[in-house]
């Protein structure tokens, strides 16, 4: 990473992966102020180039390493992660913190209470370093506010970081972090990590409770973890997963590390899209799909071409709910701070308005007409693999509508390949790095998994990583 070997030159134990780094403390090889003081100072590097976090908790970061390290000295029982720095997303509250949502109409709340993910993240002995940028509202794939201004690529500061999880991204990539909080609800924690160059995951709908929106029936929002490997979104999601009546949604269903991990390639069989039936894929992005995909190969995985036959009628009907889930919960902000918030959040919200909802209810029956095609897919095959994204980190001066429009040949010009399977949210959705296309950024593949399969999924991409992993 260009920007990360000017600011890195030495291996240090933040660099290790995050149960590492919590053994290294727990055995006294190292102390989790030093970690977290390496942690704070490239956060701060980070940010003067590529405006990633929003504040940095750096006073009570490093208190709380300093108890980490006494919890060490006194002996007895330490948490899993003790010292394992990580970052939050500004859309997810946490108790003393500024939480802006990227937006200047939520003035400068400091919320009283934390969020369970983070609660969970911290009972588990993590140190939250900082709060991460998102564009206003989380409502782009691009993270850019009012608030806030532009966070940009580590790959190349001219292009977007990607979002709505664009800082968690960044904080991940730039190595601030192992792993960040985000959430997703049409790619935002998948579209950024596709674009950065991580590992993105959108667990299965219910297993993070979803405790920070107004309402715990929406479903098409998830938690997930930003990580540096799927070893480490495995260390998010073993703390993180799991019921809770604060989300009445939330799943009876215990996380299994040990079934998330690495498994054989050698006889999995895998249904490839390159375009899920209408997408104009960049030449370039396939070109480093179907060389990752000869590698699968190689390590004995059977990976055929499948045709789910799907139209733009997919992004469409995902965007009529989009809008409404805007109108629901931000409608009353244009009524008093319209001059200062994104125009296209103000359009997201006057369109969710007027939606009509016989044709609200009408995209169940999109929805449940998806799920039959994927269905029928899986039932042979142990995950689809597709795109996290049609094209590399576009520039950080575009917006998301830059990206909708029907090409001459019928093909939907868009920028991600993640909001269908915010339609189908049952089923787990993790973007891993595939390699690196002719401009020099990043790639995603996308492995879609059956319902509620989320370690299943996990180790199907730890396999795939070690797969795709460059020969040392």
């Amino acid at each position: 990473m260009q920007y990360v070997s000017q600011e890195r030159a030495a291996t240090h134990p933040l660099d290790l992966p995050a149960r590492h780094i919590a053994a290294g403390i727990r055995d006294g090889r190292f102390s989790a102020e030093s970690v977290i003081a390496e942690s704070l100072r490239r956060a701060e590097a980070v940010n003067r180039t590529l405006n990633a976090f929003t504040l940095l908790r750096t006073d009570a970061a490093l208190a709380a390493a300093r108890a980490a390290d006494r919890i060490v000295a006194a002996g007895g029982e330490v948490p899993p992660l003790l010292g394992v720095p990580f970052a939050a997303k500004d859309l997810t509250p946490t108790r003393g913190d500024l939480t802006t949502l990227g937006s200047w109409s939520t003035g400068d709340w400091v919320p009283e209470t934390t969020a369970l993910c983070i609660a969970r993240l911290e009972a588990a002995g993590a140190i939250l370093v900082g709060k991460t940028t998102t564009p206003e509202f989380a409502h782009s794939s691009f993270t850019a506010s009012p608030r806030w201004g532009i966070t940009r690529n580590p790959w190349n500061p001219e292009r977007t970081s990607g979002g709505s999880s664009g800082g968690s991204a960044v904080a991940v990539a730039a190595g601030v972090v192992p792993f960040a909080e985000g959430t997703d609800m049409g790619g935002s924690v998948r579209i950024p990590a596709s674009f950065c160059g991580v590992v993105g995951f959108k667990p299965s709908l219910g297993r993070i409770p979803m405790t920070i929106l107004p309402s715990v029936f929406d479903n098409i929002s998830h938690f997930g973890p930003l990580a540096r490997s799927i070893a480490d979104a495995v260390a998010f999601m073993e703390c993180t997963a799991g019921p809770d009546d604060a989300d009445i949604g939330s799943l009876p269903l215990p996380f299994s590390s040990e079934k998330a991990a690495a498994g054989d390639l050698s006889g999995r069989r895998f249904a490839l899209s390159m375009d899920l039936g209408y997408y104009a894929v960049d030449p370039a992005v396939e070109r480093v799909l179907r060389a990752a995909v000869e590698r699968l190969r190689a390590a004995g995985a059977i990976v055929e071409e499948v045709s789910l036959g799907w139209t733009r009628a997919v992004n469409d009907g995902w965007y009529d709910l989009w809008c409404v889930f805007m109108s629901a919960f931000f409608g009353d902000a244009p009524d008093r701070h319209r001059e200062r918030m994104d125009p296209l959040v103000v359009a997201l919200i006057e369109r969710g308005r007027s939606m009509d909802a016989t044709a609200y209810k009408r995209v169940e029956l999109l929805r449940t007409a998806m799920w039959r095609d994927l269905a029928y897919v899986l039932a042979t095959h142990d995950a689809l693999l597709c795109p996290t994204c049609a094209i590399t980190a576009p520039p950080a001066s575009a917006n998301d509508d830059d990206y909708v429009a029907d090409l001459p040949d019928g093909r939907f010009r868009g920028l991600d390949v993640t909001c269908p399977f915010n339609l189908l949210p049952q089923c787990p959705a993790l973007s891993l790095h595939a390699g690196f296309a002719e401009d020099g950024l990043p790639v995603g593949l996308q492995v879609v998994g059956h319902r509620y399969a989320d370690e299943a999924v996990l180790s199907i991409g730890a396999a795939i990583e070690a797969a795709l992993r460059p020969p040392a």
